[in-house]
């Protein structure tokens, strides 16, 4: 037994009262315990040791009743062996597929029972397994992260093997290789490491090197890499640490330590010369340009200046890019980024030119951009926005509690101390000019860099320059990986590991406190203050939007037009000029329009609040619509319509709404028009929209954050000078009926996969309490969990697809039932089946008891992560107000789900689950899924990627 140090014989001793005798051979040592001072930011936490070598960081918070579990292993694709590409991605998968004492699909369904979430993700550097539950689920969690941390490998079978490869290979699919410049990273990463270097693939891999591992790959890669000596567990939230590290040494302290795991070190990428490759693009409308560079590893002293530079150069409205790339018409988008990583970093240049700008032509403006950077350098205001903006970033990711769990985890796993987010803000404040213009010289000016041609399929563009780079393969040398002799070694346990704790008491759930006001002039107010963060959230939302489209057909996208207009000059600033004063102070403003409303959502340290206030006064009063501004934003808008055409599942969206409401109900394109509607707006359509319907009795506002009733009305007062109006705001048609199953198609030529949709109209409005609520609990089981039939049948027991669902969904004007999944091309028609079989059987057997259980415990519990983030709290307001619902409707849902029988939710999914007045939609490649969707039966109708018949 390790001996414990005199300044942790205190807590030792606490210790000993909740250890058993076993876990007493296992005391965690204390290795520190930072706590706040005065108004520092900094996350408290106390980190332990287990004498297995696992790292354990405690991080109580006691603000909701919820604890959020990492576990962070510290392996990721930098530790695949070459030609086993994506296998630590593949195996994150496997990891969710049962252990010893926990049966395939449990682990989804006892978390999602305990109403939490959870996940995983993998990176170049780490794999991580994370959930958020309330408070009294804790310990079951660290049985279940411990079970598979000591048990996993019996449990392994093939076939589990082959359904997750299946399912790895269709999340490629749909992420890489079936949208649009999926695979640039993929070329750029194998073109600037060298041949072998483990950042030459990426996380994902290349199916074919998938193709080849076997269950003893996966084996050996478990007993190598994921050793507790390689793993840090993170608690946080509303924790007893005492009871909670007696639960850690209890459940995770008898796994034996696994084969040391060292750091790995290489070299930056060295370029001698610039690398041009180029590669056609199956979706892509419009041509890519991206430029990277070797940069520098996370952590690493210049990474501050270089992210001051990228910003100066290629990043918001105040950028060298957007001035000479976007604002003056030549490309989409234009950005410039520095990413860090363990091993290196890649600082990059991304420009999407519009039609008619040759690649070429852009390679020139970006060094004639750099060289306006290196004239011109950074200026004293550059480095007060960056810094501003910087402050602001971290205090927000700080709002949740996974937020607080994910900075300590990564943290100590990249640099074996927690506590970094104080030393990261201040090298980012000690960020000098000189600083910036160093890392330029040193990093970007005459550099060579790796020089990726995105090309479309059509057009004719050329590359910038012709392929001058091949991969070269000679003289790598494979490293040794550890893998010989390995040995599975089982934890020995005093206890019945078989047995599944149980749960403490159920979390006190506070519903935020409530206050709400109406000015004068109309505008209805609510707001809950929330001391957690110095951080005040803000959402405006003025009725209407897209509705007025109905009146005036041929304006549709008005809405959406107005709303982007409101985001460029006012009559006392640029743009630019604007932006530059919200970063100053680390705020944000930003007008958008949905089908219903235009919306207003205000970020703001609390020290900021009145200087936002200041500036929100002169958004929302004072805009100054140009027509230099209109023309730009219309261009954007119709090259945006030519992409959306390309991607399969927006496609998809798209032609579903319009098969359900007719292609010629404005509602399916009220927002943001389409090819015909947009080029007709005029600057008088946009003055006269704003003229005529911004109105403070349309108006409501939710506030939240810290901050309190008055402070808001004092800071919100300009808003009473604010003089109202009359609006009339029309009202949207219906859609259409359908009395019998018909299949729609797309044609998308070449498409990796094969889009789904299947569905139709209920008519339900929404309602808290009513019929639409109780379809939430019906659907649940049937494709509302990720452990539903729906999911289960299509992900991980077929494998055809990364993930497939269903729901309903409502507003004030009529609502949806949506089942969806993107599917491997070759599964496309059983799929379909397998849809309608699923959503029939429901129909006809209708829930069971275990299921209404698991229902009924799965949603109730979910309740305490309902109000964690100033987000989520305005959420609900923002529900209050639009619904005119008082606070306790929550208690009348729980009522409801608490005491809904089976009979009730099996006669709400007869009246709702007929699958005869239902349409099926699909999109993908025609050759390849026709011939199996004309075997199914339904009469099919080929459509455009409009919606339209395809004559």
């Amino acid at each position: 037994m390790i001996k414990p140090l005199k300044t942790v014989l205190l807590v030792q001793s606490a210790l000993c009262l909740v250890l058993s005798a076993s876990a007493q051979q296992t005391q965690p040592k204390l290795i520190e315990k930072v706590t706040r001072k005065g108004t520092e930011l900094v996350i408290p936490y106390e980190k332990y040791v287990l004498p297995n070598g696992l790292t354990v960081i405690l991080a109580e918070d006691h603000s909701d009743p919820l604890v959020h579990v990492d576990v962070t292993y510290h392996v990721g694709s930098a530790r695949e062996e070459i030609g086993k590409s994506g296998f630590a991605h593949f195996f994150e998968h496997m990891m969710f597929q049962g252990s010893d004492h926990v049966a395939n699909g449990d682990h989804f369904k006892i978390i999602t029972e305990a109403g939490g979430t959870l996940n995983g993700s993998t990176n170049r550097d780490r794999t991580n397994y994370y959930e958020t539950v309330p408070a009294n689920q804790l310990e079951k969690m660290l049985w279940l992260e411990s079970d598979r941390m000591g048990f996993l490998l019996d449990a392994v079978t093939q076939q589990k093997f082959e359904v997750q490869r299946a399912t790895v290979k269709n999340e490629r699919g749909q992420n890489y290789d079936n949208r649009p410049y999926g695979l640039a990273g993929e070329y750029t990463s194998k073109n600037l490491y060298p041949y072998g270097h483990p950042y030459s693939w990426l996380t994902i891999g290349y199916i074919e090197e998938l193709n080849k591992v076997g269950v003893n790959d996966l084996k050996n890669f478990f007993l190598r890499w994921y050793g507790p000596n390689n793993a840090t567990i993170t608690i946080g939230g509303d924790l007893n640490p005492k009871q909670t590290l007696a639960w850690v040494s209890k459940y995770f302290g008898s796994i034996p330590k696994g084969p040391s795991v060292t750091n790995v070190s290489l070299p930056a990428p060295v370029l001698t010369a610039d690398r041009y490759v180029s590669y056609t693009d199956n979706y892509a409308k419009l041509a890519l340009l991206s430029i990277s560079y070797p940069g520098v590893k996370m952590y690493a002293k210049d990474l501050p200046a270089l992210d001051v530079l990228s910003a100066i150069i290629g990043q918001g409205k105040n950028s060298i890019f957007y001035q000479n790339f976007v604002k003056s018409r030549k490309a989409v988008q234009a950005s410039m980024n520095s990413s860090n990583t363990e091993l290196a970093g890649e600082i990059s240049i991304r420009v999407v030119p519009f039609q008619g700008q040759t690649l070429a032509d852009m390679k020139k403006l970006v060094d004639e951009s750099l060289a306006e950077f290196e004239k011109k350098g950074p200026t004293d205001e550059d480095l007060i926005r960056y810094k501003a903006s910087a402050e602001s970033n971290y205090i927000n990711s700080l709002s949740s509690v996974s937020g607080k769990v994910s900075e300590l985890a990564a943290a100590q796993t990249f640099t074996g101390n927690p506590n970094q987010i104080g030393r990261e803000l201040n090298d980012i404040r000690s960020v000098t000019k000189a600083d910036v213009m160093r890392v330029y010289n040193q990093y970007i000016k005459g550099k060579p860099a790796v020089i990726l041609s995105v090309l479309p399929k059509e057009g004719g563009l050329q590359p910038v320059a012709p392929d001058n780079y091949t991969i070269n393969t000679s003289g790598y040398k494979a490293p040794d990986y550890g893998y010989t002799g390995l040995t599975y070694k089982k934890p020995t346990d005093n206890f019945d590991r078989a047995a599944k704790p149980g749960v403490g008491p159920n979390p006190s759930i506070k519903v935020p406190a409530i206050w709400s006001t109406t000015t004068p002039n109309g505008i209805q107010i609510i707001g809950t203050e929330n001391k957690e963060i110095p951080s005040v959230s803000m959402s405006i939302s003025i009725k209407g939007g897209g509705l007025f489209a109905i009146a005036n057909p041929s304006k549709a996208g008005l809405a959406g037009v107005v709303a982007r207009m409101m985001n460029e000059d006012t009559k006392n600033y640029t743009s630019e000029q604007f932006n530059a004063e919200l970063e100053k102070i680390g705020s944000d403003i930003g007008i958008y329009a949905g089908s219903e409303n235009i919306g207003i959502e205000v970020s703001s340290l609390s020290k900021n609040v009145a200087k936002t206030m200041a500036l929100l006064q002169e958004r929302l009063y004072n805009p100054k619509f140009t027509q230099d501004a209109l023309d730009r934003i219309k261009k954007q808008i119709m090259e945006g319509f030519k992409q959306a055409k390309t991607q399969p599942a927006g496609v998809a969206s798209s032609v579903y709404s319009k098969i359900l409401y007719g292609t010629d109900n404005v509602r399916t394109y009220s927002t943001g028009g389409n090819e015909q509607t947009i080029p007709g707006i005029t600057l008088q359509d946009v003055q006269d929209f704003y003229n005529a319907n911004f109105s403070p009795s349309l108006t409501r506002i939710v506030v939240v954050g810290d901050i309190s009733e008055a402070a808001v009305k004092t800071n919100l007062a300009f808003l009473n000078t604010w003089a109202d109006k009359k609006v009339s705001v029309p009202t949207p048609a219906g859609g259409k009926a359908f009395d019998k199953t018909s299949l729609y198609i797309v044609d998308v030529p070449g498409a990796a996969q094969s889009e789904i949709r299947i569905g139709y109209l209920d008519n339900l409005n929404y309602d808290a309490t009513g019929d639409f609520y109780k379809l939430g609990i019906v659907n649940y089981i049937l494709g509302g969990a990720f452990n539903s039939h729906i999911n289960m049948n299509l992900r991980e027991n077929k494998g055809w697809t990364y993930g497939a669902r269903s729901g309903f969904s409502s507003g004030k004007f009529g609502g949806d039932f949506t089942a969806s999944a993107g599917v491997k091309a070759a599964a496309t028609d059983s799929s379909v089946i397998e849809f309608i079989k699923e959503i029939k059987n429901y129909r006809q057997s209708g829930i069971t008891a275990d299921e209404l259980k698991f229902t009924q415990t799965s949603i109730g519990q979910s309740d305490a992560r309902r109000y964690e983030t100033n987000q989520q709290k305005a959420a609900f307001l923002s529900r209050l107000q639009e619904y005119d619902l008082k606070p306790s409707y929550v208690t009348e849902q729980n009522n409801i789900l608490t005491s809904i029988t089976t009979d009730q939710i099996n006669q709400l999914a007869q009246k709702y689950l007929n699958t005869d007045n239902m349409i099926i939609l699909v999109v993908g490649d025609k050759a390849k899924i026709l011939p199996g969707l004309e075997k199914l039966g339904y009469p099919i109708t080929e459509l455009d990627s409009d919606g339209k018949v395809k004559q």
